[in-house]
């Protein structure tokens, strides 16, 4: 099965559209119908909100802490690391959209079908792994909001968060492009109140726009290294690449070379313009820590601290309400592509097929149970611990994705005219290598001394 995959041509992707077709998206009324005519305007609206999903990945919790950190600590100087991770997670993530276009498989399914069912067993596990440690993220970083708006203890704010599954259940019966909306209107949510917060913040514009100019304290100084290889190696998401390559194909579109093109365009119009937004958010995350704390001796290493701190240091009442109803929304959001996410990579590595209602509850237990029971042991000490490391599974899980992406993505047998032009495929590799590269270094440092970046 593996080699007659690896050498079907473009041409005879049909096999593979059959077989993909008994997916977990199409369980529900997630697809969504591009007009045959019509205008740019038209045809966009039809292809957006993929984008936004995947956008979700990079603006979740687990940044919060070392962005405000790196502002507080270093002021704007790390927004120019914020800018070149942004560029290279565009970059993945257009790769992964036109694999899922041009082929009718998933990266999941891609990478099962060129190494067999034992290495995709392996993978689906080490995958599993990574999406339960970003999970964890959401999970807390949804706990600490309910903490800090409602006093909700840490431990039953974790056990409300199973009740997203719930949710999930009912609103994907109804419509994939209802979660898609729904996401959207929480990252208008999380950009509406870190603008106002940058704003009441009166951030010093030249030393702003100065930060996104590359300097050579940040590979000098260690303590600014490490947090900005905790900005990069938090970037790239690899559930975000498996996700994205399956959420495209819920367009109905003709499946001709023109019609593939054409969605080519529009997916990265709608993951760029999404990437975008996300940017402006994680910039606007350290701006803050810079306007508000930098130069202040506070120490705002943690989400508490940044909340507890906020409003007496802009002089605005309401500044940490708002900040931790954007944590809430970017829980949530991320909560939801974590879910998606875990039933894609199930079906797509080990074909395993089980009611949907189980599988999402699966996946959110295996993320709720470890948080709960450690936070209910250690306290938000524990909770700190086991955030560090969930980066070094996912550090561990992101070259199995981004590298396979790169390679098939290359493949002319697999992507015809489609394949990357030889100035992507060496801007690929080279992100790629960096990628990797960077995260060794992450594991390493934490293993070796056992602390948290920065």
């Amino acid at each position: 099965m593996s080699t007659q995959t690896q050498t079907k041509p473009v041409s005879e992707e049909q096999g593979w559209l059959k077989q993909s077709s008994n997916t977990s998206l199409e369980e529900v009324n997630n697809t969504v119908s591009v007009p045959n005519k019509g205008g740019f305007w038209r045809k966009l609206l039809a292809f957006a909100g993929p984008g936004s999903l995947v956008a979700v990945g990079y603006v979740d919790p687990g940044n919060w802490a070392t962005s405000i950190a790196g502002g507080a600590r270093f002021g704007y100087t790390l927004l120019i690391v914020i800018l070149l991770s942004n560029l290279v997670a565009m970059l993945l993530q257009a790769l992964s959209a036109k694999l899922g276009i041009v082929t009718g498989r998933d990266l999941a399914q891609a990478t099962r079908d060129a190494t067999g069912r034992k290495t995709g067993f392996f993978l689906w596990i080490l995958t599993e792994l990574a999406i339960i440690a970003t999970d964890l993220a959401e999970v807390i970083g949804s706990a600490i909001a309910l903490n800090l708006l409602f006093g909700i203890p840490l431990l039953l704010g974790i056990a409300i968060t199973t009740l997203d599954v719930l949710l999930l259940l009912y609103l994907q019966k109804k419509s994939f492009r209802i979660i898609e909306s729904i996401v959207i209107v929480l990252m208008v949510t999380i950009f509406v109140v870190f603008a106002f917060e940058v704003i009441a913040s009166k951030p010093e514009i030249s030393a702003l726009f100065g930060g996104f100019v590359p300097k050579m304290e940040i590979v000098t100084n260690p303590s600014m290294l490490f947090i900005s290889l905790g900005i990069l190696g938090a970037t790239v998401m690899p559930h975000n690449l498996y996700l994205h390559s399956s959420i495209v194909q819920s367009r109905q579109y003709k499946r001709t070379i023109e019609g593939k093109r054409e969605a080519i365009k529009f997916s990265l119009i709608d993951s760029t313009f999404s990437l975008t937004g996300a940017f402006f958010i994680n910039s606007a995350i350290l701006i803050l820590g810079a306007a508000a704390f930098y130069g202040t001796n506070l120490d705002v290493s943690e989400i508490e601290a940044a909340y507890a701190l906020l409003s007496p240091t802009l002089g605005v009442g309401i500044a940490s309400t708002l900040f931790a109803v954007a944590l809430l929304a970017s829980g949530q959001n991320a909560t939801i592509t974590g879910t998606i996410s875990g039933q894609i990579v199930m079906e797509g590595f080990i074909h395993l097929r089980i009611s949907p209602w189980l599988r999402r509850l699966i996946t959110r237990l295996l993320a709720v149970v470890p948080a709960f029971i450690v936070t209910w042991v250690a306290g938000s000490k524990g909770t700190g611990e086991l955030l560090l490391w969930s980066q070094v599974v996912l550090s561990l899980a992101l070259p199995f994705a981004v590298v396979p992406l790169v390679l098939f993505t290359s493949d002319k047998k697999k992507m015809g005219e489609f394949a990357n032009k030889l100035p992507v495929k060496i801007l690929a590799w080279i992100c790629t290598v960096v990628i990797v590269a960077l995260n060794i270094f992450l594991i390493g440092y934490i293993v070796v001394t056992g602390q948290e970046i920065g």
